[in-house]
């Protein structure tokens, strides 16, 4: 490493927010990256530790050592070309990862992390503003027809690396626009999506056919599948997908939603956070709701209740506090974690502890320990939630007798995940699944993420259940190189 006493000569340093203040009137991205003298400091915290487990903790296996040392010795345009070797999109998980691999530094033994994260946001921020992030087409096309159901992370990641081995690709999606949840899912204020549509341009560039509104299967004729899906109109079978390409390539997200079914799951103004969030994205991008015949789900002004702690449920704090809410409670039904992890018992892994985020920052009552046990409503409407609180004793919950109570409600939230993918799109395929629900398929090194049925492969989401954006880059790129080397019998794309 270029400094090796920099672990001990400089502090961590986060990057910063604009005020809540300011943040709350838009949904604009307002983490405040590092500059070009701060980053190179914070790469200078990297140790030469030897064996770097970050790189471990990183799913997509980061070379993490090895650009943060280019960054020190500001050899930015080398750092992009390394952190490119194993993320096509560093864009994304520079912004919404939560870093498993700053968890797994070894500095966070006993001190504060090295700042991965940030670094990697300013390497790929400074690689598009210099133009390094250029479209690479095949030099060679190799006749095989690939067809990639599911435009997220996964699908878009396999797409990519399966147009530069040289095959045509084309990437199916049934909403209007690509980019699954990181379109639909996640607000604008911590991804904009003109980072999608900048990468969708280069997949344009680099030979992938992009095919919107197209649902692959049939819809889904009832469930949190059907209401929260965005389908425009077009279908196309999957006896008639396998029909014209060599291989198909299943990268659907995880949308079937968790529900709760408790009395009054039935009032209005209980609703899914997929039926929630997606609808504010749109009219950020320019959509008319009304002229779809769509009545936008609103929280200006009402006591809003989210029932999950995750980052979905986070997510959904962050667009009430925007559209106006009088209040916002978020429910955990676990108890609330200790502020500090035992480092010592869990390092390097991901630790318990209380993580608090921007949305929570702007304004959210935190309850924990708490469990839902109807909805109270009047003339159809739900007016309050009754929650019970609970104990946890040897892994088993159990009510608090007595501590009923009832808190005020206008609008419910959703938010405890999701199960599985719609299982529409698998049944079409007649693809087996596993107890969860999701698409059969291992990830060994020799016919990974191959199906059941011939010629079909399954990855991200579709394959493992609700994950990280990570996660999804990860198995897409790992998919790509399984299918590649199923169609030539051989492969040099990177697993």
């Amino acid at each position: 490493m270029g400094k090796v006493t920099g672990f001990m000569e400089f502090d961590r340093l986060e990057e910063g927010y604009r005020p809540v203040p300011e943040r709350l009137k838009n949904y604009k991205e307002f983490v405040l990256g590092l500059d070009e003298a701060q980053a190179r400091t914070q790469a200078a915290r990297c140790m030469d530790c030897g064996t770097p487990f970050c790189n471990n903790g990183c799913p997509v296996n980061n070379i993490i050592p090895d650009f943060n040392d280019l960054v020190y010795r500001a050899d930015w345009k080398k750092a992009i070309e390394v952190l490119h070797s194993t993320n096509n999109f560093p864009e994304f998980t520079g912004r919404i990862c939560p870093a498993p691999c700053e968890a797994a530094c070894t500095l966070n033994i006993n001190d504060s992390a090295v700042g991965i994260k940030s670094i990697e946001h300013a390497i790929i921020d400074r690689a598009w503003d210099e133009g390094w992030v250029q479209p690479q087409p095949a030099g060679r096309k190799s006749g095989k027809k690939v067809a990639v159901v599911g435009s997220g992370p996964a699908g878009m990641a396999a797409a990519q690396q399966l147009a530069r081995a040289g095959h045509d690709v084309t990437l199916f999606e049934k909403n209007d626009r690509i980019g699954g949840l990181l379109r639909y899912g996640i607000p604008d204020f911590k991804l904009d999506k003109a980072h999608i549509d900048r990468r969708a341009r280069q997949l344009q560039d680099e030979g992938v056919t992009l095919r919107t509104g197209v649902l692959i299967g049939e819809m889904p004729a009832s469930g949190a599948g059907a209401k929260v899906t965005n389908w425009s109109g077009e279908t196309i079978g999957a006896a008639q997908l396998r029909a014209e390409f060599d291989a198909v390539l299943l990268c659907g997200g995880a949308e079937q939603s968790r529900d709760l079914p408790v009395p009054g799951r039935e009032l209005d103004g209980v609703h899914f956070a997929m039926e929630f969030l997606p609808q504010q994205n749109k009219l950020n991008a320019g959509d008319k709701l009304k002229s779809q015949g769509i009545s936008q789900i609103r929280a200006d002004g009402k006591h809003v209740i989210v029932i999950g702690g995750g980052d979905t449920g986070s997510d959904c704090v962050g667009t009430s506090r925007r559209h106006g809410a009088a209040s916002v409670t978020q429910f955990e039904v676990m108890p609330q974690p200790p502020l500090q992890e035992d480092r010592p018992m869990t390092w390097p892994y991901w630790p318990l502890k209380l993580r608090t985020s921007s949305s929570h920052d702007e304004g959210c009552a935190r309850e924990f320990a708490i469990s839902t046990q109807e909805f109270i409503g009047a003339k159809g409407k739900v007016t309050g939630v009754k929650t019970v609180r609970v104990e946890w004793h040897e892994g088993k919950m159990r009510e608090v007798a007595g501590s009923e109570q009832v808190l005020k409600a206008d609008l419910v939230l959703l938010a405890m995940g999701f199960v599985s993918p719609v299982s529409a799109l698998l049944e079409a395929f007649g693809v087996a699944k596993d107890a969860r629900g999701n698409a059969r398929a291992s990830t060994e090194i020799v016919g990974g993420y191959a199906t059941s049925v011939s010629r079909v492969f399954a990855a991200g989401d579709m394959r493992r259940g609700q994950s990280l954006v990570v996660w999804a880059i990860r198995e897409g790129r790992q998919a790509a190189r399984a299918v590649d080397e199923f169609l030539m019998g051989a492969s040099v794309l990177p697993r």
